[in-house]
């Protein structure tokens, strides 16, 4: 079964999609990142989408699924890398994806998920130091 790589980068994952995503691929990889969050305790998880041409709803509402299912399990997520084609198309079909941090390219990404793992620990007195 194919399956992405979720590459662990000390308290965050790195996810970078670089295949079309199929709806079958897309509930393996929530599956896949659900359970490593669980595992590995991340606070962070960033999703690299740039090699994305093309993003339906299904796939769009099981990023939006991604990001919700990683707040519950105590992680922020931010999506990077999203062309400007696949914007155009999300906001045609009405996807607002509510809750999903948007960053332009994987160091503007890690720099955001720094500053809302930061700022979560600052709101929840969590004292996890290493970020």
């Amino acid at each position: 079964m194919e399956r992405i790589p979720i590459l662990r980068m000390g308290n965050f994952l790195l996810v970078t999609i670089q295949v079309d995503m199929h709806d079958q691929l897309a509930m393996t990889l929530q599956d896949d990142l659900t359970n490593a969050i669980a595992n590995y305790g991340s606070r962070g998880v960033l999703i690299d989408i740039s090699s994305l041409e093309i993003v339906d709803s299904f796939i769009g509402r099981m990023l939006a699924n991604i990001s919700g299912m990683a707040r519950i399990l105590d992680a922020q997520t931010v999506l990077v890398g999203m062309q400007p084609a696949v914007a155009i198309t999300l906001v045609e079909l009405g996807m607002s994806m509510p809750g999903v941090k948007t960053a332009l390219n994987v160091e503007a990404g890690m720099d955001l998920l720094r500053e809302l793992v930061s700022a979560h620990r600052m709101e929840t007195g969590d004292d996890d130091s290493e970020v």
